[in-house]
């Protein structure tokens, strides 16, 4: 896959993006095991791991994600869970963080959307299951999730507004997955019966409404600015409030968005995740305009930089990471429309979904 795009500005400056060499890039850093790690050297975590996946599937390598989401599932803890990193398999930092945990049904609904294969959705349904009531043992009262249980076992009851976004886009994610497959909630966990659709409702007005409910402190981060929107519990008006009002804070016009908004590190990751959010808003020339100022950060390969310092341009660090360049893939795929998953986090393509709204004991009865 290649897209030619004319870049929006004076010179009007064409650009050839190779989506296979950013593609390439994943295939050859994933290990024989499935494993996908940050860079050759790097450590793998369970988010980074899925994000890389789906960029495995927007390339076109189905049997290659297939292979990363078995080893997700092959190393999945009894309690639903995964630890925070690995290298080369081995646990590396055995806190389990529930953003990380729940991720996995983005990934596969990612994948089935790209492929219609309900048969491996199936076989990956118990793993989906049991991480999303993993991470929903640890909702808070006031809705917000719990960030993680510790190394020793303790919970952190500290909230974060990115992670509890995250993981609202991964349980709607997970709803769609059960309603593909005609599972209906409650969904059984060792005792435990968890109904994801409360938890749904409970996680959004939290995020909606109870700003005081989360970390306050990691608002200096961009994807607490725009997490919100691209997980889908902003959307309309709401949106784009939240995007103008902090546009200035993170952005710099013709370069990108700032990790933290005191700090002058443009990362790549960050701007194309921007870029999701917007399109998934509806302001998709925005989001091209945006995608514009990124798409030649890039070396001689054709891989994405992390990220780089300006006004110099220092790229830091030097590593092409996996994670990355799925994510160049995912907001290429969301722009131009590349694969029939590039819909994914669009708000319309959720807008009046009937699995994301609790049903009667009847209409549970009437979709077995």
């Amino acid at each position: 896959m290649v897209l030619n795009i004319v870049l929006d500005n004076a010179r009007k400056t064409q650009v050839r993006i190779d989506l296979g060499a950013v593609a390439d890039l994943i295939v050859r850093v994933q290990r024989k095991s499935g494993e996908i790690p940050w860079h050759p050297d790097g450590k793998t975590d369970p988010w980074d791991h899925v994000e890389a996946a789906m960029g495995l599937t927007v390339g076109g390598y189905f049997a290659q994600a297939r292979k990363a989401y078995r080893w997700l599932s092959g190393r999945q803890l009894s309690d639903g869970s995964w630890y925070a990193t690995y290298r080369n398999g081995i646990p590396a930092d055995k806190t389990r963080d529930t953003n990380f945990c729940a991720y996995i049904a983005v990934g596969l609904y990612h994948y089935y959307l790209s492929t219609g294969d309900t048969d491996f959705l199936g076989r990956m349904w118990p793993t989906v299951r049991s991480a999303i009531n993993f991470t929903l043992r640890l909702q808070a009262p006031g809705g917000e999730v719990y960030w993680a249980i510790s190394p020793d076992g303790k919970v952190d009851k500290m909230a974060l507004l990115t992670g509890s976004s995250a993981i609202y886009m991964s349980l709607k994610c997970a709803l769609a997955i059960a309603a593909v497959l005609e599972r209906t909630p409650p969904f059984l966990e060792k005792g435990w019966a968890i109904d994801w659709h409360p938890a749904l409702e409970k996680l959004a007005r939290a995020i909606r409404h109870r700003p005081h409910h989360f970390n306050m402190t990691k608002s200096r981060f961009a994807m607490d600015w725009f997490y919100p929107i691209l997980s889908g519990t902003l959307t309309g008006e709401a949106a784009h409030r939240r995007i103008n009002r902090f546009w200035k804070k993170f952005v710099i016009k013709d370069e990108g968005v700032r990790c933290v908004s005191d700090k002058p590190w443009i990362t790549v990751a960050e701007t194309a995740e921007l870029v999701l959010a917007l399109e998934a808003m509806g302001s998709r020339e925005q989001a091209r305009v945006v995608f514009d100022w990124i798409c030649d950060r890039r070396f001689s390969d054709g891989t994405y930089w992390c990220g780089y310092n300006v006004p110099e341009l220092e790229v830091w660090p030097k590593e092409s990471m996996t994670w990355t360049n799925a994510v160049m893939l995912l907001a290429a795929d969301s722009l131009y429309d590349l694969t029939p998953a590039g819909r994914l986090f669009r708000h319309r393509f959720w807008e009046g979904e009937p699995i994301l709204v609790p049903q009667s004991p009847r209409q549970r009865r009437s979709r077995r």
